[in-house]
């Protein structure tokens, strides 16, 4: 039977990192489950659309699969399906989320006696800007043995030299979510952290240092991040442990969407080869 436990981990800020795992309850007494953690991407969350599907799914197959909020992307777990608080959004950098999935995986490293799940066995999945934040940790973080990304971004810096000059001129800008209608504020203090943090946040020379297996997937009708971006991170990817993997006829999120109404035929690909994949690596 398939166990879902949320748990909470203390961050450094003081905010707690909001965790779903997933899990069989069959024979825990031995510390071989494979662990898996999923980093959500901008304007995302764990329990985002098909997600938790996605989690449960691959936690049948006898992975440990944990799914946790960035600690400032505006949701909270009193109402884990909207964003409550864009005051939190809007101070959100990458070097937040960085910290956050460093704790997640710290947590679970030192813990794993404790959910009987192996250390040897960790594998990051990260979607759009959590792709692009799972590059930088597995190319920093040794415990990282294998690595997918779903329609991952390839550079952090999206933006125009006029736009940044009138982001910083003004302290901030606002994106409007189209699902919400809400207009959601980034601080300057982003843009100060990627133009600061420029050679670490290089997804580029990142990736040139991954040499675990990794597995990049992307639609390749995706008008949020283009296709051209998965095929830029393959660029630089050591070709005898990355795969490419094309989805056809589907977009940024393989025709999921939010609230989960049901999987699609694009999605279901997607997961069968995620688990393919865990299974030959």
């Amino acid at each position: 039977m398939l166990i879902l436990k949320n748990i909470h981990i203390k961050q450094k800020n003081g905010r707690d990192i909001d965790v779903d795992t997933y899990f069989i309850d069959t024979d825990r007494t031995k510390n071989n489950d494979r662990l898996m953690i999923f980093a959500h991407g901008f304007k995302g969350f764990k329990n985002w659309g098909g997600f938790p599907y996605m989690l449960s799914r691959i936690a049948e197959k006898g992975y440990f699969t944990a799914g946790f909020n960035f600690t400032y992307n505006g949701v909270e777990e009193s109402n884990p399906m909207e964003f409550t608080r864009l005051d939190l959004f809007s101070e959100n950098t990458i070097s937040k989320e960085l910290a956050d999935l460093n704790s997640v995986i710290d947590y679970f490293y030192t813990n794993s006696d404790t959910f009987n799940i192996s250390k040897e066995k960790i594998v990051l999945i990260g979607h759009s800007r959590g792709g692009g934040v799972s590059i930088i940790q597995s190319s920093e973080d040794k415990r990282i043995k294998s690595i997918i990304t779903l329609a991952s971004i390839s550079g952090f810096d999206r933006y125009s030299a006029e736009h940044k000059r009138k982001w910083k001129e003004k302290g901030f800008f606002e994106v409007l979510n189209s699902r919400t209608n809400q207009m959601m504020r980034l601080n300057s203090t982003l843009l100060e952290d990627i133009e600061m943090n420029r050679d670490r946040f290089d997804i580029s020379k990142s990736v040139s240092k991954i040499n675990i297996p990794f597995l990049i997937i992307h639609g390749r009708e995706d008008q949020s991040v283009k296709f051209t971006e998965a095929e830029e991170i393959y660029k630089h990817s050591n070709k005898e442990t990355t795969k490419i993997f094309p989805v056809e006829h589907t977009g940024h999120t393989f025709g999921i969407v939010h609230p989960f109404s049901g999987t699609t035929r694009a999605f279901e690909a997607v997961i069968e080869k995620i688990i393919s994949f865990l299974d030959k690596n």
